[in-house]
């Protein structure tokens, strides 16, 4: 036995079978487990809640605002800038990514700990056999019923209506965590364009690597995608973390376009206010004294 069977899977394992033990059905025993996994990392989800706040105040502050203009066109200087303001205000930008880092293992772990607990062969159940803690009599429930709803938990889910199967987990997986990335997504608060596209772009792109998961692998792990999310949608609401506006597909985008400003042309010159017209005439010049004079004086004759 390797480290990661005895770490994740063989763990995985029995809890699973110690539930099913329970409840007798398997499906709903994927379901606990869920659940169970959601309460022991409510900590990290309140962590990952912090840091979105503090993160969403930064992108408000004055000066991350002067500093992300100041080196717009200097990338290396703006992320040395940035790591500056983040250990000066004790932020940890990567902390939000902490659930998903440990959601994969536990993905992994769990599509394992399913495909092993649901053993049927001999060599299946001899290998099984070997990841069951000696404390454990799993003798009654094995080998495990895969059978939960209109689905086999050990392979991929298909809904057959009129010979048509239809993904219904894949696409309840899809669209779960389609609702849960936006509902959950931060407001903008006009910081770094490289973050928001980034932002964006994984908003789109793991709700479809977790519908094809689903679609390509055992019921029970989708099973476990949508309730995830579900409990994860839940969690985040009672924090108070639900921006449901965002899920309304009327909401236009707030642009912010500078006014026009219409300029007087007779307040240019260095912003006075009162400026004389200028005047299509030229004022006629009243005549010196000596012009005069010389005007008056007699002309001589010629001879």
């Amino acid at each position: 036995m390797n480290i990661w069977e005895l770490i994740i899977v063989q763990p995985m394992t029995n809890i699973l079978l110690f539930i099913t033990m329970l409840v007798k059905n398997f499906g709903v025993a994927i379901i606990l487990f869920t659940l169970l996994i959601k309460l022991l990392t409510i900590p990290l989800t309140a962590k990952q809640v912090k840091s979105r706040r503090e993160m969403a105040e930064l992108q408000n502050d004055p000066q991350y605002k002067k500093i992300m203009e100041k080196y717009k066109d200097d990338r290396e200087k703006l992320a040395l800038e940035q790591q500056r303001i983040y250990k000066e205000k004790g932020i940890s930008p990567f902390s939000s990514c902490l659930p998903l880092l440990l959601q994969m293992p536990i993905i992994f772990g769990l599509y394992q700990a399913i495909m092993r607990a649901m053993a049927s062969t001999p060599v299946e159940l001899l290998k099984l056999e070997r990841l069951i803690y000696p404390f454990l009599d799993v003798s009654k429930i094995i080998p495990i019923q895969n059978r939960f709803l209109w689905m086999d938990l050990g392979q991929p889910e298909r809904l057959y209506v009129f010979g048509v199967g239809i993904p219904v987990l894949a696409i309840l997986v899809f669209v779960t965590s389609w609702l849960q990335s936006k509902a959950m997504a931060a407001p903008d608060a006009g910081g770094d364009p490289s973050m928001a596209a980034t932002t964006n772009s994984m908003n789109v792109m793991m709700p479809l690597f977790m519908g094809y998961l689903a679609y390509q692998y055992s019921a029970g792990l989708a099973l476990y995608f949508v309730i995830s999310n579900l409990s994860t949608m839940l969690i985040y609401a009672l924090m108070g973390e639900m921006n449901l506006k965002n899920l309304n597909p009327f909401k236009k985008e707030k642009t912010t376009e500078p006014a026009k400003k219409v300029v007087d042309s007779t307040l240019i010159n260095n912003g006075e206010d009162d400026i004389p017209e200028k005047q299509s005439e030229k004022t006629p010049v009243k005549p010196s004294a000596r012009s005069s004079a010389k005007r008056m004086r007699p002309k001589k004759k010629k001879d």
